[in-house]
């Protein structure tokens, strides 16, 4: 019965999507047996991505209500489903992988002895996917780097979706939590380079969730302001979802740590699967070749070039302001990418651009 209901996980998550989504690799079985217990698997995999109540879950499974909500109620608390209240009935939803389950896990930041095993158990399940799968090419980008705008020059169109502050004015409540790619690396003792962790938002629903569920933060406006600044000053770049309309989480993300700018950099074109629509624009006046910006770049896309002036490879850049954010000088400003196409308007939308390339 057990080894049945970790054999059906794998074709549920599997359909659930999104990286590691699943395999069949003694790895994933080493970590869902460790995360979810027998029970809980077999309810994992009669949630789907519609949200349902516990009543009605029970009439589909045949299973007793009172047992299967408090079941529910523990997995929620554990991060290993979604459950929000909507039009005051408690609703629960199945999640995938990423974004989701692994990120739940260490939203809430604990630093228990399990906490150390399942960050360990995820780490190598992700490793052997990625030497089984290979190299896999990005045909259309699934995630989208937000510009710093104070660094956005005063004659450059900016757009709202362009714009951190938009949603952080446009959302209630904000939570935010540790960033489960550096803090899992922390607990597998991974040095990382004393970058902050409690910087990551979730907004909204999953926003309510994290808070109630998960350990999360519930900031004001004000602190979530402060809490960018703090990212901004590591140089840790913005990254959400690729729409325009609604974002359920907004990431704070550096080059040695972060699942999505890793995969982005095996690309041979970074530059062209990941960015922000603008790039950077020098002041040979002010620019004093320190090299900070250098330095600071997550894709590595600066160089110091002739006249002692930064160039940079719009193949690598990401134009996420890094650089600008850094410069002591206020030398670097971020300009407009001709022609770059406006990001897919609902997820919905992505899901279809998602789809028509995935031939190409």
């Amino acid at each position: 019965m057990k080894s049945q209901a970790y054999k059906q996980m794998l074709e549920v998550m599997l359909k659930r999507g999104g990286p590691y989504a699943g395999m069949d690799i003694p790895e994933f079985h080493e970590m869902v047996d460790e995360i979810f217990s027998p029970e809980e698997a077999e309810v994992n995999n009669a949630l789907s991505r519609n949200p349902v109540t516990a009543a009605d879950l029970a009439n589909q499974t045949r299973r007793n209500e009172a047992q299967l909500e408090r079941l529910l109620e523990g997995m929620a608390s554990k991060g290993l489903c979604s459950a929000f209240l909507l039009e005051g009935k408690r609703l629960y939803q199945g999640a995938p992988f990423m974004p989701g389950i692994f990120e739940y896990l260490f939203l809430g930041g604990g630093v228990t002895e399990r906490h150390q095993k399942i960050a360990r158990l995820i780490s190598s399940y992700k490793a052997a996917y990625n030497a089984a799968k290979g190299y896999q090419k990005t045909t259309f980008p699934l995630t989208r780097v937000i510009p710093v705008d104070k660094t956005i020059g005063v004659k450059n169109a900016i757009h709202t979706y362009d714009q951190v502050m938009t949603y952080i004015n446009k959302y209630d409540p904000i939570c935010v939590g540790s960033c489960y790619c550096r803090h899992s690396a922390k607990l597998r003792g991974e040095d990382i380079h004393d970058l902050p962790t409690e910087v990551c938002m979730w907004f909204g629903k999953t926003g309510e969730f994290a808070i109630e569920r998960l350990g999360g933060r519930k900031v004001s406006k004000e602190e979530a302001r402060k809490i960018l600044d703090v990212a901004e000053e590591a140089g840790l770049l913005h990254m959400s979802r690729n729409t325009t309309q609604d974002i359920e989480f907004l990431c704070n993300c550096d080059r040695w740590h972060c699942e999505v700018v890793k995969t982005v950099l095996k690309q041979p074109r970074p530059g062209l699967v990941f960015n922000s629509g603008f790039q950077p624009r020098f002041d040979p006046e002010r620019c004093v070749a320190c090299g900070t910006c250098i330095e600071r770049c997550p894709p590595n896309a600066l160089e110091m070039g002739e006249n002692d002036l930064p160039v940079v490879d719009l193949n690598r850049c990401f134009g996420c302001a890094a650089c600008a954010t850094g410069c002591q000088q206020e030398a670097i400003l971020m300009a407009s990418k001709p022609d770059f196409p406006e990001p897919p308007k609902t997820l919905k939308d992505l899901v279809v651009a998602l789809k028509a390339s995935a031939g190409k």
